[in-house]
C-alpha cells in the first residue's frame, strides 16, 4: 500500500525517559503467538522512506521480512488528516504489528488504538506508555551515546573552536542529541562556542544550506548537520560536517568526518519477539536505541581514516566501552540548546 499526502510537522515535548523497559507489570494481551509464519506488519510514515528518521525504520522493517520474520507492507507521505485512517484500513486489513510516528496525532491515533486491542502498535511518540493503551508501545531515537562520540571527534577537527548546529525544530528528539554532540565536543575543547538555529522544518535543504552558511560567515569552521542541506553548505566551503542518524560520508566523503547512527533493529526485533510470544503490552522501547542495546553506533571513520589525531580516537575507545559496560552515562537533556 503506498499514500501520497503532505509531509507533517511535529512539535511535541517529553517527559523523563523510563530507562528500563516496563514489562509484565501491565499483563499481556491475547495475541496468538507465532512460532513458525512471518507476522504480518506495516509501516505508516508521514515522510518517503529515504528521510533520515524513517529511513532507519523502514531498513530494519525489510531487514525483518528478507529474514522471513515478518511480511511487510508500508504507506509514506501519509498526513496527519489521513493518518488514524490509514491505521484503521491496516488493523481492519489483519495486520499483527503496526509501526510509525505518531508525535502529531497522539490524540487520534491513540483512539485508533483503543479500537483495536487485538493490534500491537508500535510508535514514535512524545509521550510515555500508558497502561489505558494496554497494546501501544512506544519509541524514540535515543542516540545521545554516539552523538556525544560524534562530539569528540569534531572536537578534535575544529580549529576555531566555534562550531554551528542547524536543527529541525526544537524538540527534546532533536535537543538531546545537540546536547551530547556538544558535550562531546567539550572533552576535547572545553573553550568550544556554539552557534545554534532550528529553521522550523523536517526537510527544507536550502533553508539549512542557508543557515548554515550564515554560520560560516560568522566564524564555524565544523557544522553539526541535523537536517539535510548543512553538509552542501559545508562541502561548497571546504569545512567538516558531523552527521545525525544516517551516515552520509559516501555523499560527502572530504565532509563528513563522523555521524551518529540510529538502529531500529534491536527496537523493531524486541517488538517483534513480544508479539510472536503473545507477550506484547504497553511499554517503553526508548531504551533499545542506547549503545549498549545495540541501538546506535558512531560511523566508520572511512576517508578520515587516519586523518583524525589519535588521542581523540583513543577517548572516543575508552569512552565506548564505558558506555558499553555501564560505568558512564551519557546524560539526557531535553531541553532546548542555546547559542554560547
Amino acid at each position: 500500500m503506498s499514500q501520497s499526502h503532505a509531509p507533517k510537522s511535529r512539535i511535541t515535548r517529553r517527559g523523563v525517559l523510563k530507562t528500563s523497559i516496563a514489562t509484565g507489570a501491565l499483563g499481556t494481551l491475547p495475541f496468538k503467538a507465532m512460532a513458525a509464519d512471518p507476522i504480518k506488519v506495516a509501516g505508516i510514515y508521514t515522510l518517503p522512506v529515504e528521510q533520515q528518521w524513517i529511513s532507519r525504520i523502514h531498513l530494519a522493517a525489510v531487514a525483518a521480512a528478507e529474514a522471513g520474520q515478518i511480511e511487510y507492507v508500508y504507506s509514506e507521505n501519509t498526513s496527519n488528516t489521513d493518518y488514524s485512517r490509514v491505521m484503521r484500513e491496516y488493523a481492519e486489513s489483519g495486520v499483527q504489528l503496526i509501526i510509525g510516528e505518531i508525535f502529531a496525532v497522539e490524540q487520534e491515533a491513540r483512539e485508533v488504538v483503543l479500537d483495536y486491542p487485538d493490534t500491537a502498535f508500535l510508535m514514535g511518540s512524545s509521550f510515555l506508555d500508558d497502561p489505558d493503551y494496554p497494546n501501544l508501545a512506544v519509541f524514540d531515537n535515543y542516540i545521545q551515546d554516539a552523538a556525544y562520540l560524534s562530539g569528540i571527534i569534531a572536537g578534535a577537527m575544529t580549529e576555531t573552536a566555534n562550531i554551528g548546529m542547524v536543527g529541525g525544530y526544537p524538540i527534546p528528539e532533536v535537543n538531546r542529541l545537540m546536547h551530547a554532540f556538544m558535550a562531546g565536543v567539550h572533552e576535547i575543547k572545553p573553550e568550544a562556542t556554539f552557534q545554534v538555529s532550528f529553521i522550523g522544518s523536517w526537510f527544507d535543504p536550502p533553508k539549512a544550506k542557508e543557515t548554515a552558511f550564515a554560520m560560516i560567515e560568522n566564524g564555524a569552521d565544523l557544522l553539526y548537520a541535523e537536517r539535510f542541506g548543512v553538509s552542501d553548505a559545508a562541502q561548497e566551503k571546504g569545512l567538516l560536517a558531523v552527521g545525525n542518524v544516517i551516515d552520509t560520508q559516501a555523499d560527502y566523503p572530504e565532509t563528513v568526518v563522523a555521524s551518529a547512527i540510529w538502529h531500529f533493529e534491536p527496537t523493531l526485533q524486541a517488538a517483534i519477539a513480544a508479539v510472536a510470544d503473545g507477550s506484547f503490552t504497553a511499554a517503553n522501547y526508548g531504551a533499545y536505541s542506547f549503545m549498549k542495546e545495540g541501538g546506535c553506533s558512531l560511523a566508520p571513520l572511512g576517508t578520515f581514516e587516519g586523518k583524525v589525531p589519535q588521542a581523540a580516537l583513543d577517548l572516543v575507545a575508552e569512552e565506548t566501552a564505558a558506555i558499553k559496560d555501564g560505568s558512564f552515562t551519557v546524560a539526557i537533556n531535553d531541553e532546548e540548546p542555546k547559542s554560547s
